[in-house]
């Protein structure tokens, strides 16, 4: 099966496999629950090969193929690549498949868009009515024209979500892709996610399902589905039960956590450090607020950080940047420090910056950052793949160095220039063409002059915001794509959720509105009220996800005071012997 030597790790994902293996044979719906370090992808891989030799010249001669649905274009690039692009493979993202599905539906898609969006019927009610246009989608810009309906890239998805319950359509999907794997499941739209238990696990459509995944490693938020179900039992559950990539007392911690799905380690004699600290000795005045309740003055998280990374550093632990992951789940003290003091002053919701929650920042770091570093690396690929190659079609001479020049333009005024100004260029150049959201801010705000009061007062606020966020430096924007990615597990390319470290620290403290670590340990024991599930989900998994990146020492600090319920739960995870205060290092 494999040339990897056996351990504890390894012989429970060939128990894994020959688990998958069967379901496969006996065409059994299945949920492969691959916790943190376990190797979900190898078993997808494996999963994929076993397939391939088993059905290659009947899904050769029968024009059929494995549909692997992917999140990311890295994912669908690592898949193919590991399956040497075999033919009867079709690895996509979610959009692509879906899309290359739902295109051929033109008519059933003209009379489904009204109904998708209040936009929707509104755009389509002032252009005055569909007739016979063509739907289409490439850069996900929402649109209606005389010859043509372009389409959000989540209107790909919500007409992929009703088409799933049309027969035809159903019909076509088995025809054409008897087997359907998801990577990542749990990040599912949860629209799409029902729509897949109902019309195709539950309904009997002899199409076979294989989620690969780990509801506890969905943190992006309400839209994504988490954990699937089949009410009558028709998606068996096959937990992984491995850690490739922590030594035993981690492994050991993340058990302790979450004891229905236990791991074993791959080194029985490893050891691996964790330790835990908080503050509940410290004699002062904490800060107060909804938000910031309970937690220490920033200048004292800050000073007690320092120390514990020089406790730690004599213990000897490498603190260094290479070998050390500093994860802050806290917005205590990150926005002086970190260089966009201004830009957070903009927003009273942490998560419009910090997850991303604003439009514009959205693009910033999700499309014009991305580009302008393909654009210096000069890797043109990625740059495709950023904004899409219809982007890239270039009519005539002149068009290539245009594009060059004006990403020039781009990367240098992104040193010097106002957000604002940033704005302007892109919207004279339009490359990157803004994307959707913002377009539609940019256009309502340029009318707002022209509105009556009431229209006035209801867009006044996020007109105000905007027009200041305009006005600051695009160099902070840089400092918080930057912090992002090196602080948080929030980076947008599933950055940290997939990573590892040989250590890791982890500052868990307040000032997110969603976010309450003490509130989540008096939780952790299952004493959460029933209608409160999916606030103790969303931090138990950021936590479970932030512990779980370490592969030799782990620390957690916890700066927000913790009651005594909460004290009992860090020491059954934790062990008491590996907790101490904070004032211990005074």
């Amino acid at each position: 099966m494999c040339d990897r030597t056996d351990n504890p790790a390894e012989a429970a994902s060939k128990v894994t496999l020959e688990k998958v293996f069967t379901a496969i044979d006996d065409r059994t719906n299945f949920r492969l629950e691959a916790g943190a370090g376990a190797g979900k992808t190898y078993s997808l891989i494996e999963a994929l090969k076993y397939l391939i030799n088993k059905s290659y010249n009947d899904f050769i001669s029968k024009d059929m193929k494995i549909a692997c649905i992917t999140y990311t274009n890295v994912a669908k690039n690592e898949i193919n690549d590991r399956t040497d692009n075999n033919p009867i493979v079709l690895a996509e993202t979610i959009h692509a498949f879906s899309w290359s599905l739902i295109k051929h539906f033109q008519k059933q898609m003209l009379l489904l868009i009204p109904e998708l969006t209040e936009k929707w019927k509104t755009r389509i009610e002032e252009f005055g009515g569909i007739s016979n246009q063509k739907v289409d989608y490439d850069l996900g810009y929402p649109a209606i024209s005389e010859t043509t309906i372009t389409l959000h890239h989540d209107d790909v998805i919500r007409l992929m979500t009703k088409l799933l319950g049309y027969q035809k359509f159903k019909d076509i999907l088995r025809n054409k892709y008897p087997v359907i794997f998801i990577d990542e499941y749990q990040d599912t739209n949860i629209d799409l996610a029902e729509a897949i238990v109902t019309n195709l696990i539950e309904s009997d459509e002899h199409v076979l399902i294989g989620l690969f995944g780990d509801h506890w490693q969905k943190i992006y938020g309400n839209v994504a589905c988490g954990l699937i179900k089949s009410p009558s039992g028709k998606l068996i559950e096959i937990g992984k039960e491995a850690n490739f990539r922590s030594d035993k007392n981690i492994v050991q911690l993340l058990n302790r956590m979450r004891p229905e799905l236990p791991q074993n380690e791959k080194d029985p004699d490893s050891e691996g450090i964790i330790i835990a600290f908080h503050s509940n000795s410290w004699q002062g005045e904490r800060m107060q607020g909804s938000h910031w309740k309970g937690d220490l003055p920033s200048l004292v998280v800050n000073e007690y950080l320092e120390k514990v990374k020089a406790h730690l550093n004599d213990e000897g632990w490498d603190i260094s940047s290479y070998n050390t992951k500093i994860l802050m789940l806290t917005n205590n003290l990150i926005a002086t420090q970190q260089g966009y003091k201004d830009l957070a002053s903009c927003f009273r919701d942490n998560d419009d910056y910090l997850k991303l929650g604003d439009p514009y920042l959205k693009f910033f770091k999700e499309v014009l950052e991305p580009l302008n570093q393909a654009f210096i690396d000069e890797k043109y690929g990625d740059l495709f793949e950023i904004v899409g190659r219809g982007s890239f079609l270039f009519k005539k001479q002149g068009d290539k160095a245009q594009w060059n020049n004006d990403l020039k333009r781009v990367s240098q005024l992104r040193l010097t220039g106002t957000i604002g100004e940033i704005i302007r260029l892109l919207k004279e150049t339009r490359k990157p063409r803004l994307s959707p959201k913002v377009e539609e801010y940019e256009e309502l705000f340029a009318k707002f002059d022209s509105f009556d009061e009431n229209k006035k007062d209801k867009h006044r606020e996020r007109f105000n915001r905007i027009n200041k966020l305009k006005d600051i430096p695009y160099k902070e924007v840089i400092d918080l794509s930057r912090y992002i990615d090196d602080k948080t597990p929030f980076s947008t390319n599933h950055g940290v959720k997939g990573a590892q470290f040989e250590n890791v620290i982890i500052v868990c403290g307040r000032g997110w509105n969603q976010y309450n670590w003490n509130q989540m340990l008096e939780w952790f024991d299952g004493n959460y009220p029933s209608e409160r599930f999916d606030s103790f989900e969303r931090n138990r998994n950021l936590f479970y996800v932030g512990c779980s990146r370490a592969k030799k020492r782990l620390a957690v600090i916890f700066t927000q005071e913790l009651s005594t319920s909460a004290l009992a739960q860090l020491e059954r995870i934790f062990l008491p012997d590996n907790i101490y205060s904070l004032s211990d290092l005074d």
